[in-house]
């Protein structure tokens, strides 16, 4: 993906498209993103930010927490926003983006390799969610498992079944909530 691309997927409220099961989905309606397209117009958080303040994101904002539109929309409850926006506010947005690109990479390959067609939104909660090498571990744990079982590469219904069960033990394990 060029950095460009990654670059507007970011949705100015902390969340990144690339992450999200809209997005990801092959189907007629599939969303392409906050930034590409005429659909954001109609969001509340994109009109204040980018059209009013001219920001890129919310974490520009020094009232975003406070923000009206926030409390309203409830934007601090949507976990994985809230946590982005103190990251990019802390770390900068390139360097944000950067990691949410390698979430997406690892996302794309769940979704290749481990999706047994009812997996998709589940993954996209645990890329977006989970510390990648949390999840990369349960990839090893499934892998390791699915060699003891003979489990061949083709029985993609077993094979999600197995990474599901190691995410969500590691997300317990770290107090991650996928639900």
């Amino acid at each position: 993906m060029k950095k460009s691309q990654a670059k507007g997927l970011v949705g100015c409220c902390g969340l990144y498209c690339g992450l999200c099961n809209k997005f990801q989905s092959k189907a007629p309606s599939r969303c392409i993103g906050c930034r590409l397209g005429e659909q954001h117009s109609w969001c509340s958080i994109w009109n204040c930010c980018v059209k009013k303040h001219g920001f890129e994101t919310c974490a520009e904002c020094g009232e975003v927490f406070a923000c009206p539109i926030f409390v309203r929309r409830k934007v601090a409850d949507w976990i994985p926003a809230a946590d982005s926006l103190c990251q990019i506010k802390k770390s900068g947005l390139d360097a944000w983006v950067r990691k949410q690109e390698e979430r997406q990479a690892l996302l794309e390959e769940l979704l290749q390799g481990w999706n047994e067609g009812r997996s998709m939104s589940f993954y996209c909660k645990a890329c977006s969610r989970m510390p990648i090498d949390l999840l990369k571990g349960a990839i090893e744990e499934a892998e390791d498992e699915l060699a003891l079982e003979t489990i061949g590469k083709s029985d993609m219904k077993a094979r999600a079944k197995v990474l599901k069960v190691a995410i969500k033990n590691l997300a317990l394990e770290v107090d991650v909530d996928l639900r």
